[in-house]
């Protein structure tokens, strides 16, 4: 995947998972940075127990992504306080 397609893929599983876990007032950036960051675990948790990975912009990707992203903003809301 290109670096365009992880922004975006990013933003869109960020935004997703903020519905899940609310973050408040967050920017963009911070929420592309969340969603590829969540993007990079879900598809390493995924790849470790042999459910998939993030192999390019589609439906499991964005699925593993957005649960991805869900373990990332659980674990910045709980760094945070």
């Amino acid at each position: 995947m290109g670096i365009i397609s992880w922004i975006i893929l990013g933003l869109i599983a960020g935004w997703i998972a903020k519905f899940f876990m609310p973050l408040g007032s967050v920017g963009v950036l911070k929420t592309i940075l969340l969603g590829i960051a969540g993007a990079l675990v879900g598809g390493y948790i995924s790849t470790f127990f042999g459910w998939g990975s993030v192999t390019g912009f589609n439906f499991p990707s964005l699925l593993i992504s957005v649960l991805g992203s869900v373990i990332v903003i659980y674990i910045y809301r709980h760094i945070k306080k």
